[in-house]
Formats: structure tokens, C-alpha cells, sequence
């Protein structure tokens, strides 16, 4: 096992690799940015390093800081977390040659999953369903009319080398297509440092499922259930669940022995999600592969009754698969998890500044990962995720029934939070009924429009009576 492991991040999932670590007995470097002297991963690690400002490009992405930090520290492996450094293979090729184990899959794995197209192809070989769409990197906007023509309207435009909806096009006709690949590469070039575009055919109102995948470093592969992850606003998820209300034991089952197949052929270790969407009629169609440890991960812990985050260190350690997970897996319950984000419910407008009171939930069944406390600042230089709010229960409803009481006791002060809107969420009538898709968000707002519409109208007429 490793003696001492550096966090190449910061906030929650920091602190969350160092409560994995201390449970496993390692001692833990944190790195941060000026911006985050006070946080809590730089109090509670054994020892902590500011390798830069605030801005991210010259802190926690500057991969020769981080790098430095390891061996002042003389740490045996780093942890990347999510975002960031996680999934990238120069970062991990650096560890690798420096003698410093990276706990994620190999560089040249991370490279082939970061390439959007070289996946398709490998998941596709493996019996794997994808997306009709080309066979690699749209060369011009000629080339893109010829594949859009047979493939038919609407498709959708997506950047090779990243995610998270930038590069991305919706393209509903073909005089609109030349304009809107241009924009796609453009926006890919300057968010990826390629601009590399692909096409798939367009699936209206899909939902988003992806299965969490364990792999170890002798062959092993385990497949830990799906994630229901259909809640989202401009492709960024709000709110996750397991299993999913639309996948079938049948359909999980299948999915499932294919991606052993596909992960074994390419070589995958360590922690891996593989993402989905699923048409009208609960087809699932591969899109891409998240080649690290995933913010939602913690609801898979609540139903498998695993650490995913010890399980990535000790696989990093060498160990075999079967010491760590039981197959075949067995989901016990529903987990229900809330991205809490600092930004106005209404307006989605971020929301830094100082926490001036603070009330966390708990009680049974109740989770929070947070590096917030009371009187700690919310800086407007990253992500916007001040917690994870999740909650587990017997099945769906009890789930529900414990976040809606969760939601209720968690208090905030000082910021806008996404609290309100996770409130409205879990009280429509649709989210309850399991019926939803990647459009939800828009619906609901369009109906609380037209009932404040019908109020106004309402009162309208009352005053001109």
C-alpha cells in the first residue's frame, strides 16, 4: 500500500480523498491556490504545499507545480480527483515517467477515451450500441452535408476532445450546417486546444444514464450498476440517481457484459464511468467514456456498499479486483444525490462571497460532501459545487422523502444557492413518477412561467371586477 498520496485538486473531493486515505492509513499532501489558503482539504491533509494564485491555469492545472509539490513531498502516488488534471494523459504520462503512480487509468488509455471517435469505434467492435454518426473527424463542411444527408436531420455536432456541451451544435437543417460546424470548431478550439468535430444523429428529448466501471490491473472488470443522470441544465447534471427508474434489470444485465468486454479489450484500469443516452424506446447508445472518479459516485457507493474512492487507491496499489468487490454486484436500495451550487435558483447567476451561517442535514440515510463551513468564501475562480447532498433510502420514494427533509434543514447563508430549485424538483409530479428526460429543466421552467402567467391573469381580472 502507499505511504503518503498528494491531492492534485481541492474542495469536496479533496477531502474526500483524504477521508479515504486516513481510513487506509496513508498520510495525505494537499496542493492550493492563494485563493484557497483557508480551505479545509489544506487543514485536514498532513501536509499542504500553494502551488500558485487563484486562477486554476496557473495553480491546480499547472502540471510542473503539482509535479514539484509530489517530490518536495516525496509522495508514492497522486489522486487527480475530477476536473482538472484527471483526465489529462500528459499529466499522467508525467507522473508515470517521474516515478509517482497515477491513481487512474494508463496515459495512453485516458488518450484513446479522450478521443471521442477512436471510443466509438473500440465500444462499437465490442458489441456495444452507438449513435449513427461518422466515422472520425469531420474534415470540412462538404464532407459534414454528404454524412448529415444519409444519416437525416436533426444531428448533433460534438467536439472530439472534450465534453461538458462545449462544441456542441444542434444542426436541424442543412442550410444551417455550415455555419454552425464552423462555430462548433472554433468554440472546440478554444475551450480543448483542438477544434476536432464529429457527428451523431440527434436523439430528441434522451435520457442520460452511465454505468460506473471498476477495472483492476490484472484484467479484471466489474460493472457497479447505472447512475440516472437525465436532470441537467445546458448539459451540466443537477441532480442523480440509482439505479435508474428506466433501466431494467434485463437491460443492465446486458449492458453491463458488454462493457467487461470492451473495457478488458482496451486495456482500462481503475475507476471509469462509460455514458449513455437512451432513446423512446429505452435503447441505450453509447457516447463517451469519463476516465476518472465522477462527482455523482457517491449514490453507486450507497447502493453497492462501496468505497469507489479506496477501491480506485488500492487497484492503483496492485491489488486484485475480487479482494475489493463482491460479484456479482448487488444494488440494495435508491440513492438520490443534489448538486448544491452556489448561484441564484431563478437566474442561475454564480454566487461567491462569504458563508455567514451554515446548518448541514443529517440523520439516517442523510450524506453531505462539502468543504464549506461557517465564515469560509466561496471564490468566483472555479466550479460553482458547494456540496452534495445525498440521500439513500429502501427504495425510490423513501429516497425522495429523506431528500425533501434533507433540503429542508440544510441552511446557507450569505449566497444564493440551487437549494429552491432542487426543492421544486423533487415536488413535480413528473420527477416523482420517474417520467423525465434531458429536457426536464426547460418544462419546468415553461410551467412555473405559466402559473405565475395564470396568477397575474387571475388577479388581473379580480381587480376588474
Amino acid at each position: 500500500m502507499f505511504r503518503k498520496i498528494l491531492i492534485a485538486n481541492r474542495g469536496e473531493i479533496a477531502l474526500r480523498v483524504i477521508c479515504a486515505c486516513k481510513d487506509l492509513g496513508i498520510k495525505t499532501v494537499a496542493v492550493y491556490s492563494e485563493a484557497d489558503r483557508h480551505s479545509l482539504h489544506v487543514r485536514f491533509a498532513d501536509e499542504a504545499i500553494c502551488i500558485g494564485p487563484a486562477k486554476s491555469s496557473r495553480s491546480y492545472l499547472d502540471i510542473p507545480s503539482v509535479i514539484s509539490a509530489a517530490e518536495i513531498t516525496n509522495v508514492d502516488a497522486v489522486h487527480p480527483g475530477y476536473g482538472f488534471l484527471s483526465e489529462n494523459a500528459d499529466f499522467a504520462e508525467v507522473c508515470e515517467l517521474s516515478g509517482i503512480k497515477f491513481i487512474g487509468p494508463k496515459p495512453e488509455v485516458i488518450r484513446q477515451m479522450g478521443l471521442k471517435q477512436r471510443a466509438r469505434a473500440i465500444f462499437e467492435e465490442a458489441g456495444v450500441p452507438i449513435l449513427p454518426g461518422s466515422a472520425g473527424v469531420l474534415a470540412n463542411a462538404d464532407e459534414a452535408l454528404a454524412l448529415a444527408n444519409g444519416i437525416g436531420y436533426p444531428i448533433m455536432l460534438k467536439a472530439a476532445a472534450g465534453g461538458g456541451g462545449r462544441g456542441m451544435r444542434v444542426v436541424r437543417s442543412e442550410s444551417d450546417l455550415p455555419a454552425l460546424l464552423a462555430q462548433a470548431q472554433s468554440e472546440a478550439a478554444a475551450a480543448f486546444s483542438c477544434g476536432d468535430v464529429y457527428m451523431e444523429k440527434l436523439i430528441e428529448a434522451p435520457r442520460h444514464i452511465e454505468f460506473q466501471i471498476l477495472a483492476d490491473e490484472h484484467g479484471n472488470v466489474e460493472v457497479l450498476g447505472e447512475r440516472e443522470c437525465s436532470i441537467q441544465r445546458r448539459h451540466q447534471k443537477v441532480l442523480e440517481e440509482s439505479p435508474s427508474p428506466s433501466v431494467s434489470p434485463q437491460l443492465r444485465h446486458r449492458i453491463s457484459d458488454r462493457l467487461r468486454v470492451a473495457m478488458r479489450s482496451i486495456g482500462y484500469t481503475n475507476a471509469g464511468t462509460v455514458e449513455f443516452l437512451m432513446d423512446e424506446d429505452r435503447s441505450l447508445y453509447f457516447i463517451e467514456v469519463n476516465a476518472r472518479i465522477q462527482v455523482e459516485h457517491p449514490v453507486t457507493e450507497f447502493v453497492t456498499g462501496l468505497d469507489l474512492v479506496k477501491a480506485q487507491i488500492r487497484i492503483a496499489a496492485g491489488e486484485c479486483l475480487k479482494n475489493i468487490v463482491s460479484a456479482p454486484v448487488v444494488l440494495h436500495g435508491h440513492a438520490i444525490e443534489c448538486r448544491i451550487n452556489a448561484e441564484h435558483p431563478e437566474t442561475f447567476a454564480p454566487s461567491s462571497g462569504r458563508i455567514t451561517g451554515l446548518n448541514l442535514p443529517g440523520g439516517i440515510g442523510v450524506r453531505v460532501d462539502t468543504a464549506a463551513y461557517t465564515d469560509s468564501v466561496i471564490p468566483p475562480y472555479y466550479d460553482s459545487l458547494i456540496a452534495k447532498l445525498i440521500t439513500h433510502g429502501a427504495d425510490r420514494n423513501e429516497a425522495i422523502q429523506r431528500m425533501r427533509r434533507a433540503l429542508d434543514m440544510f441552511v446557507i447563508e450569505g449566497i444564493y444557492t440551487s437549494i429552491p430549485l432542487h426543492e421544486q424538483i423533487l415536488a413535480d409530479e413528473d420527477f416523482l413518477a420517474g417520467n423525465f428526460d434531458t429536457s426536464f429543466l426547460t418544462r419546468l421552467h415553461q410551467k412555473k412561467t405559466e402559473a405565475i402567467e395564470e396568477l397575474q391573469l387571475a388577479h388581473s381580472a379580480a381587480g376588474n371586477a
